[in-house]
């Protein structure tokens, strides 16, 4: 691939005393340009992922990094949104950017400010992500519509509540370790796969330990020219990237197979010449546990509604064969939309440089990044690797 990552910077995720999006992109802009020793005028274009869509008035968010770096002022930027997987849009963007020949340096930055809105608004706004034609009176916002995904897997397969209890607990105790999480408190398994007052049923079958959180923040990527990244005091490489779209209604598809994401996993092994084996991790989109379970089969870690042995047996755990979500995944860390792409490289990266302190992964030299956006609609996946 053209272009390496060579610095980076992320907020804490959860309720931040940011007061819009615009505080939290320079929170990172400025932190990624310091970490990747890289000066703002050197900057060829900037890539900005922000769901927005009513989490605020302010639109046209490309142009609000200039506001905080003003040698940014007459860089090409533009906002891209792919709901859930708008971070990773940014990304892929700034790559393709890179790779037509446009530049040779770009920032990218996902960003999310979702807990100035109440609850139900802020439920409204992520059906957008929905085929909303169809879905879009379904009680519980997205947690409805995951909710009906897991009741009609648990028809076609039988109950795995017990198993999405133990992928809640297992991200909870890996998120205890990552800094940045939301969240980093260890639940334990009784609490994660036990119905009751501190953990009541969200969407039956799905319970709160089942569902990601509404959370502030902001991560930032700096991309350059694999000609300049020699140069580098790090670089992180792409083996391979792939995208895949799925059709959008769920009525038009098998809702409990996400076929979009394997077709993109197959697409990124196949560029990248390797196996499931080959990684060391694997950083998941976990927006609920229903959703990690059926990524263990669109990896090809398991057959249609055999996921729950996995993590039944400890292979995705941080000891196991294969961690998944060593950073805590969207459960512990948080999931403000734009930003939650970007943030899974970021981890990503953390562990390949050996950087990733107490979360890290003992001689983690391959990984592999699955963001989705909608209900397994936009699927990104990439082969990361440390090349200096």
């Amino acid at each position: 691939m053209t272009a390496k990552i060579v610095g980076w910077a992320h907020t804490k995720f959860g309720k931040s005393e940011a007061e819009d999006v615009e505080a939290l992109i320079a929170e990172v802009s400025s932190a990624a340009l310091t970490h990747a020793e890289v000066p703002a005028s050197d900057v060829d274009g900037i890539f900005v992922g922000v769901l927005n869509n009513g989490f605020s008035k302010q639109g046209m968010e490309g142009a609000l990094v200039a506001l905080n770096v003003p040698e940014l002022a007459h860089t090409p930027a533009v906002h891209l949104e792919n709901a859930c997987a708008t971070g990773s849009a940014a990304l892929y963007a700034a790559m393709d950017f890179i790779a037509a020949g446009r530049g040779q340096i770009a920032l990218v930055v996902g960003a999310e400010k979702m807990t100035a809105k109440p609850v139900a608004e802020t439920g409204d706004i992520l059906l957008s992500a929905s085929y909303r034609k169809e879905e879009g009176d379904i009680p519980g916002g997205f947690a409805g519509v995951f909710g009906r995904i897991a009741q009609a897997y648990f028809q076609r397969y039988g109950d795995k509540s017990y198993e999405l209890g133990l992928i809640a607990a297992k991200n909870h105790a890996n998120g205890i370790h990552n800094p940045y999480a939301h969240m980093q408190k260890d639940f334990g398994v009784e609490f994660c796969t036990t119905v009751s007052e501190k953990n009541p049923y969200v969407a039956p079958p799905l319970r709160r330990t089942d569902c990601s959180l509404i959370s502030d923040g902001a991560a930032a990527i700096v991309l350059m020219h694999k000609d300049l990244a020699d140069a580098a005091s790090r670089a992180i490489g792409f083996r391979a990237r792939a995208q895949a779209n799925d059709i959008l209604p769920l009525s038009r598809r098998d809702p409990t197979a996400f076929n979009g994401a394997r077709r993109a996993w197959t697409d990124a092994r196949e560029q990248a010449g390797i196996t499931m084996n080959d990684l060391d991790f694997v950083e998941t989109h976990d927006c609920f546990t229903m959703a990690e379970m059926i990524e263990y089969e669109a990896m090809g870690l398991a057959g249609p509604g055999q996921g729950a042995v996995l993590i039944r047996e400890g292979y995705t755990h941080k000891d196991g064969t294969l961690p998944v979500n060593p950073s805590g995944g969207l459960k512990s860390k948080g999931h403000p939309v734009g930003a939650t792409g970007v943030s899974q490289h970021v981890m990503a990266c953390m562990q390949l440089m050996g950087d990733a302190g107490d979360m890290q992964i003992k001689g983690a030299e391959t990984a592999g990044v699955f963001n989705m956006g909608g209900a397994g609609v936009a699927n990104y996946v990439s082969i990361l690797e440390r090349s200096k």
